[in-house]
């Protein structure tokens, strides 16, 4: 019987490595494929790490990025070959989306004081891969109701994308409390302070908040405002590590990257190394453990309320996470959950899977709950206006008000991108602002003609990338910044709020 099992055990595992070699001459094999790797994908900037930004301030925080961004203009811009030196590459300081060519470069971390003594102060978080570009639109905003806002730019972001596989997501956090001491340094001991954090960053926030729960030292926050939170990734994430693999043999330096694309896009990496997808599924998990342990032990209770916006469908977090994961756990605290639900009138309504079609009623539990509801959806399927279908927190009665916002009749969704960008955002807009120039404008595109032609896929082209009922949004966050605030209906004809 020791035999039989012995050699069990002997050919099991021998299955295994085999298998395993396999797997890794294919990731070896297909990483060959595609572009070659350029200098933004080989240079790594030097970053501020954990403890040395717990030990720095926002001053040391600018001078050390200042420092960044000069070397990656020494050793990726003024070493282009001639064949980069293109108009559509951002690295190109003669191209029309060179960053360093704008009024304002928003890859890097800026500050927005209010004309008067602030009354209160608001971090910004920005999404992986993104820049503080992503919130400014909110940031303004919060700055015009006498908020200071503090947005960083999180480590190996706003640079070169080299820059994501040479950073652990406990930077990230170091960062986010590096912007907080700032916040904090700024205002009044009694005045309040917002944490605003969008996909990523809205995990950043989370864990934050957990963390200042046990932390004395820490500030804790008097509200937090998600933007399509990265609560929970999809599974593949977790085996991005392992992808990895060969690219501790230099010939296959390019399975260190998930993606390698052009970077034409001013403020968003477009090339993906897999250690950004590992990071963010190391954040996740641990997010997701901590949330748990304190609704056991009962300290989420000292939460402050959570206000999360959050499309239906977004291919690159999990709803149903936000709920199963967040919410279900939440005390009852005047938390809300906002959705935006597919538009149920599109001429693409035929094409619609059918998971699409019933994500709504399939990740939401029954009322009553502990939070409040919000859905935005049709009024009904036979028209593009959109109501606000609301269920108060402990209640099951839903409460219905006109908003006066339509879905586009070329929309079927919104986006995992979209929710903080206005569709008159220069750059993601549906209709771009023209008063502010940043090259491109990637959110008006239509593209129409054959497959293989243009530098990028059309999968990019074709998410929508800003929101129309941004107002909408807008609107419910300043609730939280008013003593008063009218719920009006709303109109989405006038210049970006």
């Amino acid at each position: 019987m020791r035999y039989l099992v012995w050699k069990f055990t002997k050919r099991l595992t021998a299955f295994i490595f085999l298998s395993i070699l396999v797997l890794f001459l294919i990731r070896a094999y297909d990483s060959q494929r595609g572009q070659p790797l350029e200098p933004w994908h080989t240079y790594v900037p030097e970053e501020l790490h954990g403890k040395e930004l717990d030990r720095s301030d926002w001053t040391a925080y600018l001078n050390a990025e200042e420092t960044i961004f000069d070397r990656v203009r020494t050793e990726v811009t003024q070493k282009l070959p001639a064949d980069e030196r293109v108009p559509v590459n951002r690295y190109f300081d003669g191209s029309p989306i060179y960053p360093g060519r704008f009024a304002q470069d928003w890859n890097r971390s800026y500050v927005l004081e209010p004309d008067v003594a602030p009354r209160g102060a608001v971090v910004f978080l920005h999404g992986l891969t993104d820049s503080p570009y992503s919130l400014r639109h909110i940031a303004r905003r919060f700055r015009d109701y006498g908020f200071v806002a503090v947005a960083p730019r999180l480590p190996g972001h706003g640079t070169v994308p080299a820059g994501l596989t040479d950073i652990d997501w406990e930077d990230w956090l170091a960062a986010t409390r590096l912007a907080v001491r700032e916040a904090q340094r700024r205002i009044g001991p009694t005045q309040p302070l917002h944490l605003v954090g969008f996909s990523n960053g809205g995990a950043l926030a989370m864990m934050y908040a957990l963390d200042a729960l046990e932390d004395t030292r820490l500030r804790r926050p008097d509200q937090i405002t998600l933007i399509s939170p990265m609560i929970g990734i999809t599974a593949f994430a977790r085996f991005a590590g392992l992808a990895g693999l060969p690219a501790l043999f230099p010939p296959f330096a390019k399975a260190a990257w998930l993606s390698v694309l052009p970077e034409f896009n001013p403020f968003k990496y477009n090339s993906f190394p897999v250690n950004g997808a590992r990071q963010s599924h190391l954040l996740t998990t641990a997010l997701q453990r901590r949330i748990a342990a304190g609704a056991a032990d009962g300290r989420l209770a000292g939460l402050p309320p959570i206000l999360t916006f959050q499309s239906v469908m977004d291919f690159t977090v999990s709803t149903r996470a936000i709920v199963t994961s967040l919410y279900v756990h939440l005390p009852e605290n005047g938390s809300e959950l906002v959705l935006f639900d597919v538009n149920r009138n599109t001429k693409f309504g035929l094409l619609l899977s059918s998971a699409s079609d019933t994500m709504l009623n399939r990740i939401l539990p029954d009322p009553p709950r502990r939070f409040r509801t919000t859905i935005i959806t049709n009024k009904d399927p036979d028209r593009p206006d959109v109501v606000e279908r609301t269920v108060e927190a402990g209640t099951e009665a839903e409460q219905v008000r006109e908003l006066g916002l339509s879905y586009p009749f070329d929309v079927y969704s919104l986006s995992h991108v979209a929710l903080p960008f206005p569709v008159t955002d220069s750059l993601y807009g549906l209709q771009p602002e023209p008063t502010e120039d940043f090259g491109i404008q990637l959110g008006s595109v239509a593209a129409r003609g054959e497959r293989g032609a243009l530098i990028v896929s059309m999968d990019s082209l074709l998410r929508m990338s800003s929101n129309p009922f941004f107002p909408y949004l807008m609107q419910r966050i300043e609730e939280g910044l008013k003593p008063v605030a009218p719920r009006h209906v709303l109109r989405n004809d006038g210049p970006d709020p």
